[in-house]
């Protein structure tokens, strides 16, 4: 019985060996299956938990922004109220003095600068910190996926202080310097208009596109109010430099990048050819038909035949900036489909400088 069976054996121990390896082959290669396909459901799993972790550090970014921009706004507003007080010239206008006409005229200047501004301040401030806020969010992302690993934050808290403290630049000088351009543009434009000249809505809108035009085509870009071309004051001292002054330079330096980009001009016109056309929207309130006219005048364009004499607009005009630069959300802040492509620019621009200098 065991002869036979080893005879067997010996007889088939080719076919047997081969079996073997075969089986062998078949078991280490499932074994090596299996734990490709555990690796990949691991890299997988990690992937989605990172990308949900992006999705919510990038929406709590966003809610910070709407909200650090909304508590901004009455600090914007109360400077462009100072810088341009109109309601010292409506109070002289009560007492019914000799040069009303002149007050008249000064007040008209003043109330058209002052919601042109408002408009284009606001504007900056809602994009500017936009920026600001997306690419210290990024590099606060990074540092918080790579922190475990001793590496030395980039956006320390000293850091991000400095930073974000350039938006003064805005509230301050760029503001001063904007004022001036706009009052000029405003003088030029609407300075020989008459008080009793009586002014369409597509008469106003043509005013301001005039008034826009000589603004933006001016010798300053208008990235430069919002944070000017030199360097910044850090920079300018010969020594002494801490690694957070560095560090707030690079930030500052990048920044500036982004704004002077033509991608970003465009995005900022859309976001002011919004904003406008918002700001006639609410004018447009207060011009009605006259009573008795059998227009309809609940229907799109029928207001196109009503105009009102220009002393009548002023005071609508002037009362503006209070919707403009309110800290109610409002139109002139969500403006949703422009700081869409704020974000989406930001974002890209942020990614790629970030792991550029990840790299180094």
């Amino acid at each position: 019985m065991l002869s036979s069976t080893w005879n067997f054996l010996k007889r088939h121990r080719r076919k047997f060996i081969f079996a073997g390896v075969f089986v062998g082959g078949v078991y280490l290669l499932g074994k090596y299956a299996q734990r490709k396909i555990q690796e990949l459901q691991e890299r997988e799993a990690a992937e989605y938990i990172a990308q949900a972790r992006r999705q919510y550090h990038f929406e709590s970014n966003q809610r910070t922004c709407n909200m650090t921009v909304l508590s901004m706004l009455p600090t914007l507003r109360e400077a462009i109220v100072l810088r341009l007080n109109s309601e010292s010239l409506t109070a002289l206008l009560k007492s019914k003095p000799a040069n009303k006409i002149e007050i008249w005229e000064d007040l008209k200047i003043i109330s058209f600068t002052r919601s042109v501004v408002a408009v284009y301040s606001t504007c900056m401030l809602v994009v500017l910190l936009r920026v600001q806020l997306n690419i210290i969010g990024g590099y606060l992302y990074l540092d918080s996926s790579v922190g475990k690993n001793g590496t030395t934050p980039l956006a320390s808290p000293d850091v991000q202080q400095q930073y974000l403290s350039s938006i003064q630049h805005l509230l301050g000088d760029g503001l001063c310097e904007l004022i001036t351009v706009v009052k000029r543009a405003v003088q030029d434009v609407l300075g020989g208009v008459s008080l009793k000249q009586v002014l369409s809505l597509q008469d106003l809108e043509e005013e301001l596109s005039e008034v826009r035009r000589r603004v933006e085509q001016g010798h300053k870009a208008l990235s430069w109010y919002m944070m000017p071309d030199e360097e910044n004051a850090l920079a300018a001292q010969a020594c002494g430099l801490t690694e957070h002054d560095v560090t707030t330079i690079k930030l500052l330096n990048e920044t500036r990048d982004m704004l002077e980009s033509p991608d970003f001009s465009t995005v900022l016109d859309t976001c002011l050819s919004r904003a406008f056309s918002r700001f006639l929207d609410n004018v447009a309130e207060f011009f009605r038909a006259p009573e008795g006219d059998s227009g309809p005048s609940d229907t799109p364009g029928s207001l196109s035949h009503v105009s009102l004499p220009l002393a009548k607009i002023i005071p609508i005009v002037n009362g503006q900036i209070h919707s403009i630069c309110s800290e109610i959300p409002s139109h002139f802040v969500q403006l949703s489909s422009c700081l869409h492509c704020v974000t989406s620019y930001v974002s890209e621009r942020r990614c790629s400088h970030i792991r550029t200098t990840r790299g180094r």
